[in-house]
């Protein structure tokens, strides 16, 4: 474990700047440096020279512009469920921080980093993408003032994957292959199964097709991919999406050749004016391809020489959840911006699905693909989702075990907030709600110095989902809260005064389950005086699924209480089965 692969190097680093950086840091090494294109290997002697090296280098280090990522080289067979995670408060009871992450299955052994009196521990996760995740959520977390270090354990014991499994940039590497469209062969089935969507004049996708078909089919046996033009969506429309389905190389290909024949096209229709490329991407993603101040969109133009701009908020529907992505420049420039846009984009959809993935697991019967949170695989992707009644419109909550009763729930901000929640003329506001099927409305201001306002939000559970997970994502997109913090919001749901010693438990029995179970801070305050619908309130604090786990937790509890008091059946009448959880 003492060999280290060596992340994010400049094009125009060499054997001899790396020698430079062990030799100032004074960080022994075994063997000579292997310098790849935009990675590199090295030995150390041993696993406290790894450890110093992972330590001060990595994130720490600058190097022709670019700041080192370092870590274990684990080859990719043996990257499977186990962790060491350091730099850990020393004090800090390792089982109950963990919970407040993530879910580990076992913690290992603890140790002791003499170096800096920090912990060291090994945790074994339930299944891969668990690990991924912890790496991907942990990594460079702040734990009281300490910064969390993790990387992969190799586990001598994973299957061998085959001819690919150590290569790093392989595509072929990410999943195991599987059938693509008839006709085409195999194409790998990645993990950023997210194809590339752009819109065409309407005038060119007739040269894109070619005469019979000739031309797209020629472009998708070459670049490996499945293509879909929708010439019947917008009837009339001066642009066209087309959807490409591939590796993000055989997007990019395909994305190239389509630019080149439209160029050709304008010159032999003496067509003049500036054809740029235009991509949809999801919203959900669009703020972190911006950055924080704009910083990754300046980046992706400074480094490929392109002028980029994005459409505006207002000009998204219920119906069509995409921006467009405008960019200009040679067709050259605009491939390489492509890249560094879809990169982004693959990157922002991974972690989102890998984040509800885990999460599923634990919201019981929660149907994430009736939410719209995210876009689909299909052909037309965004517009798509236009099929059919509005996610939450009615009847969406059968899946919570058949309780589409509403709930309300009253979601704290920060005062400041407010105006990015309701938007321009409140269009935010009402796009919000139209698209998660409930009511939210902005309760007045409590006082002239309130630092924070009640959003009230009414609506059946997957209404709720919605609505709080667009409200937490609006205010990490707008900076109100920092890069590397997770938002943290309050959220008070009423219940019945009867039923909160349900919540608490015996000897708060309960409550502890919950706040073990779901990350969230759960607390019922006490000498409550029930309101005039005696009810009393319940406090949740915690990180958006830590929050919708804890809710949904809380609404069985009281599912359960409502059922006991339902009265007997008559004589005669069969009892109602008890539902298995």
């Amino acid at each position: 474990m003492n060999k280290l692969y060596i992340g994010n190097v400049s094009a125009e680093a060499s054997e001899e700047d790396f020698e430079t950086i062990f030799e100032q840091w004074k960080i022994p090494h075994s063997g000579p440096f292997l310098v790849k294109t935009g990675y590199a290997f090295v030995d150390c002697p041993d696993e406290k020279a790894a450890m110093k090296a992972i330590d001060v280098l990595s994130g720490k280090v600058e190097l022709h512009g670019k700041v080192l990522e370092v870590e274990h080289s684990v080859p990719k067979r043996q990257r499977s469920c186990k962790l060491q995670i350091r730099n850990i408060p020393p004090h800090m009871q390792w089982e109950v921080s963990a919970n407040r992450l993530l879910t580990a299955s076992r913690v290992g052994h603890h140790s002791v980093n003499t170096d800096t009196e920090t912990a060291v521990v090994n945790v074994r996760y339930a299944a891969k993408d668990q690990a991924r995740l912890a790496m991907e959520k942990l990594n460079g977390s702040m734990m009281e003032n300490y910064a969390l270090k993790v990387s992969y354990i190799p586990d001598e014991t994973a299957a061998p994957e085959g001819p690919s499994a150590g290569g790093r940039r392989g595509f072929n590497a990410r999943g195991t292959p599987r059938s693509g469209s008839p006709g085409l062969g195999a194409r790998p089935k990645l993990q950023s199964d997210i194809p590339l969507r752009i819109l065409v004049p309407t005038q060119f996708v007739g040269a894109i097709i070619g005469k019979e078909g000739a031309t797209i089919r020629n472009i998708t046996k070459q670049t490996h991919s499945k293509i879909d033009i929708h010439r019947k969506e917008n009837a009339g429309a001066a642009e066209k999406p087309i959807t490409i389905h591939s590796t993000p190389e055989g997007c990019s290909n395909a994305c190239t050749t389509i630019m080149e024949i439209m160029q050709k096209e304008a010159l032999d229709t003496k067509f003049t004016e500036e054809i740029p490329l235009k991509i949809l991407a999801h919203n959900n993603f669009v703020g972190r391809l911006i950055g924080k101040e704009g910083r990754n969109l300046k980046k992706i133009e400074q480094d490929t020489g392109t002028k980029i701009t994005i459409s505006p908020l207002q000009d998204l529907t219920l119906y069509n959840p995409e921006r467009t992505i405008t960019v200009k420049g040679s067709i050259e420039a605009c491939a390489r911006a492509e890249e560094e846009v879809m990169k982004k984009v693959r990157e922002s959809y991974d972690s989102d699905m890998a984040a509800m993935n885990l999460q599923s697991n634990l919201i019981p019967g929660l149907n994430l693909n009736a939410l719209g949170l995210f876009p689909s695989g299909a052909p037309g992707m965004g517009p798509s989702m236009s099929s059919g009644p509005p996610p939450g419109a009615h009847g969406g909550c059968s899946s919570f075990g058949g309780h589409p009763e509403s709930e309300t729930v009253h979601l704290f901000i920060p005062a400041l907030a407010v105006g990015a929640i309701i938007g321009k003329q409140g269009q935010h506001i009402k796009q919000l709600s139209h698209f998660a099927g409930a009511s939210i409305k902005i309760a007045p201001a409590e006082g002239m110095d309130a630092k924070q306002r009640m959003v009230i939000i009414i609506g059946p559970p997957e209404a709720q989902f919605k609505a709080q997970c667009r409200i937490f994502g609006k205010l990490k997109e707008e900076n109100f809260f920092g890069p590397k913090e997770e938002v943290k919001l309050e959220a008070h749901i009423k219940v019945p005064s009867f039923a909160a010693g349900r919540v608490i438990g015996k000897g708060g029995k309960t409550v502890n389950e919950l706040q073990n179970l779901t990350c969230a801070e759960v607390v019922v305050p006490r000498d409550q005086t029930p309101d005039e619908n005696d009810q009393v309130i319940v406090k949740i604090s915690g990180h958006f699924f830590a929050c919708q786990l804890a809710q949904r937790k809380i609404q069985e509890i009281l599912a359960q209480v409502r059922r006991q008091q339902q009265p007997k059946p008559t004589s005669g009448a069969q009892p109602p089965q008890p539902r298995r959880k």
